[in-house]
Formats: C-alpha cells, structure tokens, sequence
C-alpha cells in the first residue's frame, strides 16, 4: 500500500486547491480538527501530515481536484457532454460567482459594489455569449469585466458607493483600509496575484502590461502594504490575510436565471432607444429636406439697378373743401389770439 506522503500533491499544489476553494487556513484547519500551524506547515512543505490526520488531508485535496476536474479550471470550466447556452451560462456562473465576488470586494471595499460588478460582466457576458462561449478562457473574459466595472471611477459619485464597508476584526479592518490606499492598476495587480492565485504573466495579460511591469507593481504594492500593515504584508502570510478578509462579510449575488433575465431587459431596453434616436433622426432629416428650398438662387451684384419695383405714388389734387379750407387759412394767418406770429430780431 502507499504511504499517506505518496498520495498528497506537493505543499504548492495544496496550497494551489485550497485557494480554488475560496478557503483559508483557519477554515481546513477547523474542518481536519488541526492547528492552523499544522496547516501552515503542511502548505509550506516543512512537515508531512501522518496517520489519521494524513489520510483526512488527502481526502480533503481529493474532494477539491474532483470538484476543480467536474466544474472545470481556467480553461475547461464546462463538462464535455453538450449544453445548452442556459446550462452553459449557468455553469460559468456557479462556477465563478464565489471566487469572483470575493476578488471585487476586495478591489472596492463595498459588498454592495462588488455583487454589482459580478451581475454586471455576467449581463454582459450573456449579452455577448457567442462571443463569451469560444472564448479560450471565459473565466478570465467575465473576470476582467467585473473587475474593470468595479474600478470605474464614476463610481465616486454615487451617495451609497462612497464610503467602504469596514469588517468587524481590527486587523481585517487594517488591511482592507491599506489595500484602498493603493492606485487602482496597483490593487488589481496584487488582487489578481495574491488574491486569485494567478502567475505574473497571467496577471501582466489580465492587466495589459507586460510581465516586468506587472512584477514592479506587484512589488511597488507589497512594499505599501509593508509600510501600513507590516504584519500582514508578508508574501507568505498576505494571500491567507486576503482570503481571511475576503470571507468576513457576507457576499451573495443573485441566482443565474435572475441575471439573464437583467441582461435580456437590459438588451432590450438598449434596443428600443436605438430604435427611437434612429426614428426622431430620420424624422428630423425629413422634415428640414421637406422645407429646404429646392432651388439655388444667385445674390445680385452690387451696382445692378433692381427692377419690377411699384412707382412712387404722389398727391393728387385737393378736392374743392380742401381749397376753400386753405384759402381761409391764408386769410387767416395774422389773426386770433390762438395763432403764433413770429417776430424778426
């Protein structure tokens, strides 16, 4: 029979299983009923779990790589037999929704924030499914259109996004008020490598920039950390530090058909006022050709006599009262007390 040693991964593989799990050291360790330094030392490769304890850890990282083998890794995250879009939409979803809305919260501090962010990349990823399906790593599609919606900086305007949701445990607390302390491309970085458990040139491709550029984030971000936090900054210490932070709030999103159905309004919706703004524009672009003028006509030069305009009309002659009444002025010019004489000086 093999030994329990020959059976177990390496401590790197273990380590790799429980963070695919979203657990922390503190969680295996309360389920084997061992210390957390038994587990610490197990995942670093300092000691090898024996007997009882052995055969219960191995049956444990068995139950996880079945569990990673029928729901898929990065790349095979559906089953072989064939699905439909609703049944592969929904195992993407269960699929990633635990991890995922773990990473945002920890990228926005705002439990609310981050269930939005998760239902938003997968309203877009149902949206855009033919596109999301042959993707070669549709985790990683729907896990950076979370994370770029939960980074937006509009989000500093809205009332109820302002202020972070601080944990209960003064430490958690200092670490979540550290991490948003760091420049947004910096907290991905370490999110993404700590947090996710990815590779740098995984992370540098999820990022946008190249592998040395993400590695001096990586190390620019961890140095901050040190600076605030210096006892939960530790390379070996700070991913167990993120997965601990990350599952002392409660974070739930909504079930799957709940966010096809958001998405579907929401494709619908988009529709409708392209189909509205196309309208009022082929209304308006009808209307200024129907009162347009149809023809050219040419300014008239300066200096050219204008023609066809009415004669000027001039006074006819006095009717036979009008003259009677003039005359009798003419006599009357001097006299009266209510005339006027103008006098020369």
């Amino acid at each position: 029979m093999q030994s329990t040693a020959s059976q177990l991964p390496g401590p790197k593989e273990c380590r790799r299983l429980r963070r695919t799990q979203s657990l922390t050291q503190n969680q295996v360790a309360a389920t084997l009923g061992v210390s957390i330094d038994e587990v610490r030392d197990w995942e670093a490769g300092l000691t090898t779990p024996r007997g009882r304890k052995g055969r219960a850890y191995a049956r444990l990282l068995h139950e996880w790589a079945a569990h990673e083998t029928t729901r898929g890794n990065g790349r095979d995250w559906a089953t072989t037999r064939p699905l439909t879009p609703h049944q592969a939409f929904d195992g993407l979803y269960e699929y990633c929704v635990p991890a995922l809305v773990r990473q945002t919260y920890l990228l926005t501090g705002r439990p609310g924030l981050a269930r939005e962010s998760v239902e938003r990349a997968f309203q877009l990823a149902w949206q855009r499914w033919p596109e999301v399906a042959v993707d070669r790593d549709p985790p990683s599609w729907v896990r950076a259109a979370a994370h770029d919606w939960a980074l937006s900086p509009w989000h500093r305007f809205r009332p109820r996004h302002r202020r972070p949701d601080a944990p209960a445990d003064p430490a958690a607390q200092a670490l979540l008020k550290a991490l948003l302390t760091l420049p947004p491309i910096h907290r991905r970085t370490l999110v993404l490598h700590d947090g996710a458990g990815l590779g740098l040139p995984e992370t540098a491709a999820e990022t946008e920039a190249s592998t040395p550029a993400t590695a001096a984030r990586l190390q620019r971000a961890r140095e901050t950390l040190s600076g605030l936090v210096p006892d939960q900054a530790a390379p070996e210490v700070l991913p167990d530090r993120l997965a601990e932070l990350a599952t002392s709030v409660r974070l739930r999103a909504a079930r799957p058909p709940a966010v096809r159905a958001v998405g579907e309004h929401r494709a619908r919706r988009r529709i409708q006022t392209a189909v509205v703004f196309t309208a009022a524009v082929v209304g308006a672009t009808a209307l200024t050709l129907h009162v347009a003028a149809d023809h050219y006509e040419r300014p008239v030069p300066e200096g050219t006599a204008i023609l066809d305009l009415p004669p000027r009309v001039a006074l006819g002659p006095l009717s036979a009262q009008q003259q009677r009444l003039r005359l009798l002025l003419k006599k009357q010019a001097h006299r009266g007390p209510a005339r006027l004489v103008p006098q020369a000086r």
